[in-house]
Order: C-alpha cells, then structure tokens, then sequence
C-alpha cells in the first residue's frame, strides 16, 4: 500500500483542491479503514459556500464530509472486534468520555467532543481515515456503502423519533421531505406510526416521501397548510411536529399545528439564530419543545434496521460524484436544493 493518499481538500469558500497526503496510522484502539463512500451533507454545503457554521469558521486547508462508510484494511494492537475486510459505517462524532454529559449518556452535548468536519476537525472526503473501533459498526453484505453512508443522517431522526416519545396511533407531521425529513418518516414508519404527514414545496421530495409510505404529502406551495393539517386531524392538530427545513417560517408554524399537549420538535437550522416564536401558544397549549442536537447511543440501532432491510436509503441517493470531483458534487447540492435529494461521492473503487 502507498504511503500517500488522495483527498480533496477546501482551500478556500467554494475551491476543492485534489491533494496527496499522508496516509494516517490507526493507535491501538483504532481501525484504519478505506473510504468507500460519503454522503454530503447539508452542513458540508454551508462550509462549503459560506466558510463558516455560527462560530465555527473554516480556516484552510481543510476537509469536509462526515456522512461515510468504508471497509477496514488494519487494526490497532488492543482491537478485538474488528478485522480487515470488514465493511462499516462510522459514527463521526467522538466524546471526552469524561464530562458530566458523556456520564448520562447525553454525549452529544459534550463540549468536548471531536467530530469529522467540524473546524478544526478534517472530515472524510479522503481515500483512509483512522478512527476508534468503538465507534466503528460492521454492516451486512447486503448493504451498500452508499447506503451505509447514510446510517449518519439516519441516525438524526431516529434520535429525534425517540427522544419524542412518539407512539403508534399518534399522528406525526414533518416540515420538510429533504434528507433529514425523509429518514424521520422512515424510522417513524419503523417504529408503527403509520399516520405521518410529509411537507415541502418540491415535487420531487413530496413524491419520494409517498414512496417510502407518508400516509399524506402536501405541497405547501399550492396548499392552505394550517387548513390541510387540521383537515386531515378533524380540527385537533397534530400530536407530535417535526421541522427538519430549517426555515424561520416553518419553525414558527410547529405550534399552530400541533395540538393542545403535543410536542414541537426542532432539528433544522434556521438561517438566523433569533426567531419570532409564539410563546402564548406553547404556554396555553402546553406543549413540549424539543431541541434535537446530532445524536447520541443511536448508530447500533440505526445499523440494524439497515442490515434488517427495515429502512430503504438507497432510494434517496439521487446523484453520485467521484472523489476527484468533490467540487462539482458541493456545488451541485448547494445549486440544485429542489431536484436533489442525497449527494453522494464514492471514493475509489
């Protein structure tokens, strides 16, 4: 095996560099694993275009991507689990183990922590990484890479799914049918909860989320939304919301439509940090507001409905870039929001 690897490298806001660079050696709880495949990520896109996340500030050189799977080709000295030739996902993110977060197993609030594309943490838009085998989950031969990629994103709305405490029976609404809209329809489908209302104003996303089984999808474009939801819940609102666009708008919207005693769960990132929110409502409907932050003791469970066939992610992989052109691939997501789902770039062969 060389001692050099290919990765490609932001050198600046909106330039990919094709680098060779050194190829990292695994510590004794490490694996080294080839980079098969990385999703990208909406978070990649903002670094990408904008050089910056809140506080976090891209200083180049410095490599995006943190949504991969790869297959494992050198073990550290104290790893057991783990041999060459086995196919993984990865979980991105690696906490302190100390904190009082880590402790209660809230680990993703660990202030803390080191995660893949996060300045000043390099991600995986690279041909081998090192990474701890802990953190690191075989997948079935009957998975792709592709698809093992995306057990990241997945993991998001499993997390938000579970930490809602939704339950079959309920009736659950998404504002948004991108990425992360369309795996928390999945894993609610998962789960039972088969009354699921899916929104957007794409057609193309509308359409992939009646595919996967939402049980209602509306245009929010053409449609009333307040006037559609309460139709479809006989004028109670829903019993849980989850708004995965990332719009001031659709944030604000979550305590219309929930019902008295529901719960508004927030996962997108709105475009600024100060929103105007009805407070009144949450008080007089006493509703719980969740705030959803990556994940945390989710990516085994996320693996197994992988390797079980019980959730399909291969369906919202639209188009496929090679490493070499991981520029175009960026461009592309951050251009064509509304006839692209998932952005994947494959690595090698």
């Amino acid at each position: 095996m060389s001692e050099k690897m290919k990765a490609a490298v932001m050198k600046g806001i909106g330039k990919i560099d094709i680098e060779e660079l050194p190829i990292p050696i695994p510590r004794d709880e490490e694996v080294l694993i080839r980079i098969k495949s990385v999703g990208v990520c909406g978070s990649d896109v903002h670094y990408f275009v904008e050089g910056k996340i809140g506080d976090y500030v891209v200083k180049p050189p410095f490599i995006l991507g943190h949504e991969c799977s790869g297959e494992v080709v050198e073990v550290g000295s104290r790893v057991k689990n783990l041999r060459p030739g086995d196919r993984v996902t990865m979980e991105p993110g690696i906490p302190c183990g100390k904190c009082e977060f880590c402790r209660s197993g809230r680990y993703n609030l660990c202030p803390d922590v080191v995660f893949w594309a996060t300045p000043p943490i390099d991600g995986t838009f690279c041909e081998y990484v090192t990474h701890p085998a802990y953190f690191t989950y075989p997948i079935a031969s009957s998975v792709s890479f592709e698809e093992a990629a995306l057990v990241e994103p997945l993991s998001v709305g499993f997390y938000a799914v579970r930490r809602a405490q939704v339950e079959p029976g309920q009736v659950a609404l998404i504002l948004g049918s991108g990425p992360i809209g369309l795996v928390t329809l999945e894993v609610l489908l998962a789960r039972g909860i088969t009354e699921v209302i899916a929104v957007d104003i794409s057609p193309l996303r509308l359409e992939k989320a009646r595919e996967l089984g939402a049980r209602y999808t509306v245009n929010a474009k053409a449609d009333d939304l307040k006037e559609r939801v309460m139709e479809i819940t006989r004028g109670r609102g829903v019993d849980v919301v989850f708004e995965t666009a990332g719009s001031v708008v659709t944030t604000q919207m979550t305590v219309e439509l929930v019902r008295k005693g529901g719960k508004a769960v927030l996962i997108g990132l709105p475009s600024v940090a100060r929103v105007d929110f009805d407070v009144i409502k949450v008080i007089d409907k006493e509703l719980d507001v969740l705030g959803i932050f990556r994940y945390a003791n989710t990516y085994k469970g996320c693996v197994d409905l992988l390797n079980a066939g019980k959730v399909n992610l291969a369906t919202l992989i639209t188009h496929r870039f090679p490493l070499e052109k991981a520029q175009e691939a960026l461009q592309f997501a951050h251009e064509h929001k509304m006839d692209a789902i998932k952005v994947v770039v494959n690595v090698g062969s």
